[in-house]
């Protein structure tokens, strides 16, 4: 089995037919590395744009790719053409993130008609990074960069020209065959081929804004007091405001009083519950100079 980790590099361009902005591709990079992740061969292409004669200033800045380096490529229907025949068989093709599938997709609606990018076994490599990193202690509160997370992972970028195609795709080379581990990173490979996997990709993720909903969970609206644990009373209607429900709480024991929260959060496959339990804010009146509490004390 080989391994091909592809990148792409896209510019938004206005589709006069489809009345819209695509995110054309204008460069496709990729490695081809053998079953110890050894490089064995290279693919870089420079795509010619379909629908502008130009690229945006921001493109140009971050990827070097010119108007006149874009005009001398070769149509988008070719490179994925040669892309496809050098890709081989037996492949797991692997990107870092896969905001390049959604690309790949958008490409293929709007751009292509006869031909698509040839992907059966697919993997995040973005992922498994941010896997490896958290088992070395590292806390990741969102998605990190390619480049950032071979900083923190002891890969100089300096040889790397970091946003073309081909360079992005040896810099994952170089962290996959440093980090690689079989147990976690066979488990993340998929089969394109498997109904759900497109399903799963396409899905939007969305927080449920009804409070009768079914899937809304009665228990979790059941809040204790911190101070004497005993169980608090609503004293206000549930609100839904930012992706949280919010109700007034008191303790009926100590006079406590909280600010309760809860948000649900679908994703494809699973229901995602949080809780918060925050002290109510006190405001200063400017006129009386006394303290007024914000959560009342009758329902």
């Amino acid at each position: 089995m080989n391994y091909v980790i592809l990148d792409m590099e896209w510019d938004s361009a206005y589709h006069k037919l489809h009345k819209r902005f695509v995110n054309q591709i204008l460069q496709i990079g990729a490695v081809k590395l053998d079953e110890n992740f050894n490089i064995i061969d290279i693919f870089d292409v420079t795509v010619k744009s379909s629908i502008s004669k130009r690229v945006s200033r921001r493109f140009s800045e971050l990827t070097g790719i010119t108007k006149e380096m874009m005009l001398c490529g070769i149509s988008l229907e070719d490179a994925v053409k040669q892309y496809n025949n050098w890709l081989g068989d037996d492949t797991v093709t692997i990107t870092w993130s896969n905001s390049d599938l959604y690309t790949i997709a958008e490409n293929e609606k709007y751009l292509l008609k006869n031909i698509k990018f040839k992907i059966d076994k697919y993997l995040d490599l973005q992922v498994f990074i941010q896997g490896v990193l958290r088992i070395l202690g590292h806390e990741l509160k969102s998605q990190i960069s390619l480049g950032s997370a071979a900083e923190l992972l002891g890969i100089t970028t300096d040889n790397y020209d970091l946003h073309t195609a081909k360079d992005d795709s040896l810099l994952c080379a170089a962290l996959l065959k440093k980090h690689y581990n079989e147990a976690t990173f066979d488990k993340l490979i998929k089969d394109t081929n498997d109904p759900e996997f497109y399903k799963q990709l396409y899905f939007k993720p969305y927080y449920i804004s009804r409070i009768n909903d079914e899937r809304v969970q009665k228990e979790t609206h059941v809040f204790y007091c911190e101070k004497c644990e005993s169980k608090l009373r609503r004293c206000t209607k549930w609100k839904y405001h930012n992706n949280w429900f919010n109700a007034n709480f008191v303790c009926a024991d100590c006079g406590k009083k909280y600010l309760c929260r809860v948000s649900y959060r679908q994703t494809y496959d699973k229901l995602i519950v949080k809780r918060r339990m925050l002290e109510p804010k006190v405001k200063q009146n400017k006129e009386k100079n006394d303290v007024v509490q914000s959560v009342p004390t009758t329902v």
